[in-house]
């Protein structure tokens, strides 16, 4: 089947991680000040929730919210919150990334830009503590937005990749087949199989995390963004959509 539209990854496939540590103290410095709670008790509570994250992803391929970060934090702390609290710390846990962004990787936006130019272009991405209201906002200040159709968050369709469900509403968005999708993310287990579950293409970006380089099933695998441009009529496109 032919190629009418592509979607990226956002995270280590467009950005970089950065100041993840920063990110985690404002919230634990929120969590503190709103509740009192005693700062040697927040740590392994947050630690506590950062598993709880892991597993659903792992087991139950769906990514909880900021909001589930609140309450199985305070839950961990046997605290009951009152609703403006409860409130007022969602939204410090979901837009501290706004704070302590991560940096898009060498030459993504010329890839998106690139490829806007022949097809329709989406994002798939899983979220989570950091959800999809803040990625968009991070796309729109580095210049992405301008080129994207269509965008997938996890914790918006309430799935996570590999679920065939984030590339059939991709395909939706971007009014193609889901099988005429080429999906390019870093991971081999979620971005690659998840696309090519449905019967869609794929293709491996190396660029921030090559863990997966030598063993990939996706049909393309690329080290940099520079080598995508240069070998992009490789991917045979069909620019008629």
């Amino acid at each position: 089947m032919a190629i009418k539209a592509v979607t990226f990854d956002f995270w280590r496939t467009l950005f970089r991680e950065n100041e993840r540590d920063e990110r985690t103290q404002i919230r634990i410095d929120a969590f503190i000040e709103a509740t009192g709670a005693p700062v040697d008790e927040v740590m392994p509570a947050f630690e506590k929730t950062w598993g709880e994250f892991l597993r659903h992803h792992i087991e139950e391929q769906r990514t909880l919210r900021p909001q589930d970060a609140v309450r199985l934090t305070a839950e961990a702390l046997d605290i009951t919150l009152e609703d403006d609290v409860f409130t007022e710390l969602t939204e410090i846990f979901g837009t501290a990334i706004l704070r302590f962004p991560p940096i898009p990787i060498d030459d993504a936006l010329e890839a998106v830009q690139h490829s806007a130019a022949h097809v329709p272009v989406g994002i798939i991405s899983d979220s989570g503590i950091s959800p999809g209201t803040s990625l968009r906002k991070l796309l729109l200040n580095h210049g992405f937005s301008k080129c994207l159709s269509n965008m997938v968050f996890s914790d918006e369709l309430g799935v996570a990749k590999p679920q065939a469900a984030m590339y059939h509403e991709a395909a939706r968005g971007l009014g193609v087949h889901v099988t005429e999708l080429l999906h390019i993310g870093d991971l081999q287990p979620t971005d690659i199989i998840g696309a090519q579950n449905v019967g869609a293409s794929a293709a491996l970006f190396a660029g921030d995390n090559a863990r997966f380089y030598d063993k990939t099933t996706a049909e393309h695998s690329f080290r940099s963004w520079r080598e995508f441009i240069d070998r992009f009529t490789e991917l045979e496109l069909d620019s008629a959509t």
